[in-house]
């Protein structure tokens, strides 16, 4: 399976951490029928949809970009020593698996210059830090943070509520460092990589736009977790702060790139995970381009 892909003069890598069967469908989706499921399981199985468990594969990986000399990884997945009782398979690792791919890909955690972090959920941050002498520390030394000033404010008003563990330990860090660099969700950061606004999952989640010598690719982050939700277009993930918006963003989005020759780079859908969405009557499919 190829992981290393072009974006005009752009290289991209996908450095997965993780890609298991884990999440009840009917539990992700609130809103999903016994019937939906049934009609979209043969499209479904068996990559996004463990035909044995029955449970939702959603991969977990960074998006890493080269280009114009700088190296910036797109969101940090899981990490390692987390405390997530309520994820089994993010609780407490220990394993290798995601430097391992990150060395596969020719790097090391002194070689990222920007860690870009599309919203700030616990499968996004968790290796922005890791655990050292018993402090959390940045997991990239040289690396600035760029987080959406208004996503850092709002889950820091809710973290001052409740205590929010991935925050604490994967987020608070990194502003106690001064890593971060704060900006809008429409910022253009440099090199043909541009922010796009996303809202709904969270308040301000953004998804990268890459751009290269005519060429273009979408990192989508969390605007969209599963092809089911290219066929039934009323669906919603159990975790977005506002279903309703993100309902609007993530079908305004595909009907934009829709039967166009963007490639989308789907964060969280099975390997090759790359594809592009297209029309299929009142909704839409999305062709998998060949691993």
């Amino acid at each position: 399976m190829a992981l290393t892909f072009n974006v005009g003069d752009m290289r991209v890598d996908r450095v997965i951490e993780q890609e298991l069967p884990g999440f009840d469908p009917f539990e992700f989706f609130p809103n999903l029928t016994k019937e939906e499921l049934e009609e979209h399981r043969s499209m479904l199985e068996p990559n996004a949809l463990d035909p044995v468990s029955g449970l939702m594969v959603f991969t977990m990986q960074s998006y890493v970009v080269r280009v114009g000399g700088l190296t910036i990884l797109i969101d940090s997945c899981i990490g390692n020593d987390k405390d997530r009782p309520t994820r089994p398979l993010w609780h407490m690792k220990t394993d290798t698996t995601y430097m391992d791919a990150l060395a596969k890909a020719g790097l090391t955690v002194n070689d990222i210059d920007m860690v870009m972090c599309t919203h700030l959920h616990p499968d996004h941050v968790g290796w922005n830090t890791k655990l050292e002498n018993g402090r959390w520390v940045p997991t990239f030394p040289n690396a600035k943070y760029v987080f959406s000033k208004a996503e850092l404010d709002y889950w820091t008003a809710q973290n001052k509520k409740k205590p929010i563990g991935h925050f604490v330990d994967s987020v608070l860090p990194i502003v106690e460092a001064g890593k971060t660099e704060l900006v809008t969700s429409d910022h253009e950061l440099t090199h043909g990589v541009q922010l796009l606004p996303t809202p709904g999952h969270t308040p301000d989640h953004y998804s990268v736009l890459l751009k290269s010598s005519g060429s273009e690719a979408v990192v989508t982050g969390d605007l969209i977790h599963s092809p089911l939700q290219c066929a039934c277009t009323h669906l919603h993930a159990r975790p977005d702060v506002d279903p309703v918006q993100g309902l609007k963003t993530r079908n305004v989005f595909m009907e934009k790139y829709a039967d166009t020759n963007t490639l989308i780079a789907a964060t969280h859908f099975p390997s090759p995970s790359l594809g592009h969405f297209i029309r299929n009557g009142d909704a839409f499919g999305y062709r998998y381009r060949e691993a």
